[in-house]
C-alpha cells in the first residue's frame, strides 16, 4: 500500500511551499533563460520545464491552459509558446533543460548548478553500421614477391649461409 506517499521531492518544506517554489522557479527560468539554484531543486523542476515545452509544441488551447496552470503567469506562457512555433525546440524530442554544476556554497556546502534551456539544435549521430553476419573468409592467395623485395631476400640467406659456415671456423681457430 502507499499511505503518505505523494510523488515529487518535498525539498524541506511543506507541499504548498514546495509547489510555489517550484512554480517560481520554473518562472524565472523561462523569464531569463537561465537560473542559479541548488542541485535539488533544479533537478525537482526539470520535469515541469520539460512538460511545459512539450505542451508548447503542441500548441493546443488544452495545452496552453495546462501550462498556465503549471506556471501561473500568461504572459509567460505566451512567449515560451511564440518561441515553440517559431522552431525552437522542433528537432529536440525532450532534453530541453542543461544542469551544468558549479561546486559547493560556501555556508552549507549545498552544490549550486546553473540550470538553463538548450536552443542549440541537435547534432546528427553519425548512422550506425548494421551487425553483418560473420561468414567464413577464404583465404586469400599470397602474391609473389616484388622482384626488389625478391632480391633483398634471396640475398638475405646468402649472407646468413656464408656467415654459418665462418662462425665454425672462427671458433675452431681458437
Amino acid at each position: 500500500m502507499r499511505h503518505n506517499k505523494k510523488r515529487g521531492m518535498k525539498l524541506g518544506t511543506d507541499a504548498s511551499h514546495t509547489k510555489a517554489m517550484k512554480r517560481s522557479l520554473v518562472r524565472a527560468l523561462f523569464e531569463n533563460d537561465r537560473i542559479k539554484t541548488i542541485d535539488v531543486r533544479a533537478k525537482a523542476i526539470r520535469a515541469d520545464v520539460d512538460h511545459v515545452i512539450t505542451w508548447a509544441k503542441k500548441g493546443d488551447i488544452a495545452s496552453r491552459r495546462l501550462a498556465i496552470a503549471t506556471v501561473g503567469d500568461k504572459d509567460i506562457v505566451r512567449e515560451v509558446f511564440e518561441k515553440a512555433a517559431q522552431g525552437m525546440w522542433a528537432d529536440r524530442n525532450g532534453g530541453y533543460t542543461r544542469i551544468m554544476k558549479l561546486g559547493p556554497r560556501k555556508g552549507d556546502g549545498a552544490e549550486i548548478v546553473i540550470m538553463e534551456l538548450v536552443t542549440e539544435p541537435v547534432k546528427a549521430k553519425a548512422p550506425r553500421k548494421a551487425a553483418s553476419k560473420v561468414t567464413k573468409v577464404e583465404e586469400a592467395p599470397t602474391e609473389e614477391p616484388k622482384a626488389e623485395e625478391a632480391s633483398v631476400e634471396e640475398a638475405a640467406p646468402e649472407a646468413d649461409a656464408e656467415a654459418t659456415e665462418e662462425a665454425p671456423a672462427e671458433e675452431t681457430a681458437e
